[in-house]
């Protein structure tokens, strides 16, 4: 019997990262992604979601990767810092 998953996006993962590891206001990590704060907050409400649903019900979590055919401009609105390589930070 295969476990379900829960899928968590790049830009989800950024944006717990920075919000709830790092401890930034929404507008500072907005600006980090470069993405609008409304944006970010919804981005984070639908992680946070994936997460509490993943924990609850005891789903796997699967992180997802760009693949190598989608290209850089499919990968999401992943911080778009970490795509040049700038700025990297471990958890």
């Amino acid at each position: 019997m295969a476990l379900e998953e829960v899928s968590l996006r790049l830009d989800e993962l950024e944006a717990i990262r920075l919000a709830d590891y790092q401890g930034l206001y929404h507008e500072e990590a907005a600006a980090k992604m470069e993405i609008s704060r409304a944006t970010f907050g919804r981005v984070l409400d639908g992680a946070r979601r994936k997460l509490a649903e993943a924990i609850l019900q005891g789903k796997a979590l699967r992180i997802e990767m760009p693949t190598a055919e989608k290209g850089e401009e499919d990968e999401g609105r992943f911080c778009r810092a970490k795509r040049r390589g700038a700025g990297e930070q471990g958890l």
